[in-house]
């Protein structure tokens, strides 16, 4: 019987979107695109059907969806400005 291949390594993304209310939401996906989409759609996490995104603020690339986790977590604990100043450092390119 033939061995099973590693499926390919996957890249995470943790990513930042302003919201209406001007809140800045934070959430790690393997595809930004289509689920930045799903935001704007109204199809994405229950915070962004609340509070319509405007535009997405960042986007920072993972290795792995632990160290994706980890950061997600960590900036959801840090303040509106503090965010901003993250994403201000990280532009999307």
């Amino acid at each position: 019987m033939p061995k099973e291949r590693a499926s390919p390594h996957k890249l995470w993304f943790l990513y930042l979107i302003e919201c209406q209310d001007n809140s800045i939401y934070t959430g790690i996906t393997v595809n930004v695109e289509k689920r930045y989409a799903a935001h704007v759609k109204g199809k994405g996490a229950r915070y962004t059907r609340i509070r319509p995104p405007i535009k997405l603020l960042a986007v920072i690339e993972f290795s792995d969806r632990a160290s994706a986790a980890s950061t997600e977590y960590t900036i959801k604990q840090w303040t509106p400005l503090q965010k901003r100043e993250f994403a201000g450092k990280h532009p999307i390119v």
